[in-house]
């Protein structure tokens, strides 16, 4: 029996926020402490095959943890010493904010789900930069997820995003320009063309490079085309699909499916899969792909379906801290099934 089976039943009896709160305190407590490298040798696994160069970065494996988990960079060295190929930290806004009243996270643990509206809850661009800096990151590639500030009116967007660019970006090893929040006011406005189009251009002026778009599922095929050519036209490095959704599939089971905000986990992973071979199949750039990853087999999945490299949060919630390593473990054992030579062999097998 793995400690988390014992751990869970326990941070399950606490509303989902506070039981975030508790492990990240945890993973704080052992960060930089002989337990992290411990942790290390546990859970990571090296192996060349599962290697990924990517937007000019060198990932160790491909699996990562999406945005929202650390969002103020606190715990990343922690994070990766799960064996995590690369963290996304944030979303950092120019702004710090409180997010959204409490309670705003909810599991729906028949469904293997959750629905947040966080609202980009954060310490702001200032702090969050001068802890970037400051840090000792790790040795895996450390993304940060750019956001609007709740109260940036849409026509200042740009000058919003730039800010907090310059405070974080020569930290990162990539940035991720996240357009799609869907709890978060003004966002939607952001998808379109002419809007997306004047903060992506504002922060390749700024220089930020590498640097990734983040794309909504619930946008319609003709606007995922219209950002798609945005990537071309302004040489963009990746594209990260997809981010949560406001839709609410039938299949949902727990009654937690009534709240709103955004949901993620087991019900949008065929979704996700979905949308990143649409974008796969029309960008020569490569692809992140989140939603659903919980197993080898769902990664292998959006791996065959184009993405270079995969990301995860809501698993991590009830699969625990063995999830990067059972998912590289298994990655290997079906990249040999295959006949594969190496996870990069394998992206985009099924298009």
């Amino acid at each position: 029996m793995d400690a988390y089976d014992v751990a869970r039943p326990l941070l399950f009896r606490l509303d989902a926020e506070t039981a975030h709160e508790t492990v990240h305190r945890g993973l704080s407590a052992v960060q930089g402490t002989p337990v992290e490298r411990l942790l290390a040798r546990r859970y990571t696994v090296d192996d060349d095959r599962l290697a990924v160069g990517a937007f000019g970065q060198s990932f160790p494996n491909p699996v990562g943890v999406a945005a929202g988990f650390d969002k103020n960079a606190e715990v990343p060295r922690a994070v990766a010493a799960l064996g995590f190929g690369h963290v996304e930290v944030g979303g950092v806004t120019a702004e710090a904010q409180p997010g959204n009243p409490r309670p705003r996270m909810f599991r729906l643990p028949s469904d293997r789900a959750i629905i947040n509206r966080m609202g980009l809850n954060n310490q702001g661009a200032d702090r969050v930069g001068r802890r970037l800096h400051e840090s000792d990151l790790p040795d895996v590639p450390v993304g940060v997820n750019l956001a609007k500030s709740e109260h940036t009116p849409t026509e200042e967007a740009p000058a919003d995003y730039r800010y907090t660019y310059e405070r974080v970006g020569d930290a990162a090893d990539f940035c991720v320009v996240n357009v799609s929040c869907p709890n978060s006011e003004g966002f939607r406005d952001l998808q379109n063309r002419d809007e997306m189009a004047a903060i992506l251009g504002e922060l390749v002026d700024a220089g930020a490079d590498p640097l990734l778009v983040k794309l909504s599922p619930d946008l319609p095929d003709p606007a995922v085309e219209t950002a798609l050519d945005l990537v071309d036209e302004l040489g963009l490095d990746g594209v990260v699909a997809t981010n949560t959704t406001t839709d609410r599939p039938d299949s949902l089971t727990h009654a937690n499916a009534d709240e709103t905000g955004g949901l993620s986990g087991a019900p949008i992973e065929e979704r996700a899969t979905e949308m990143v071979r649409f974008v796969a199949e029309r960008v020569d750039v490569p692809v992140v792909g989140v939603g659903g990853v919980a197993s080898a087999e769902g990664a292998y999945r959006k791996i065959r379906a184009g993405a270079s490299l995969v990301q995860l949060y809501t698993a991590l919630v009830y699969e625990g801290p063995c999830l990067a390593r059972d998912i590289n473990e298994g990655l290997l054992d079906l990249l040999e099934r295959d006949g594969f030579d190496s996870v990069e062999d394998a992206v985009g097998a099924d298009l």
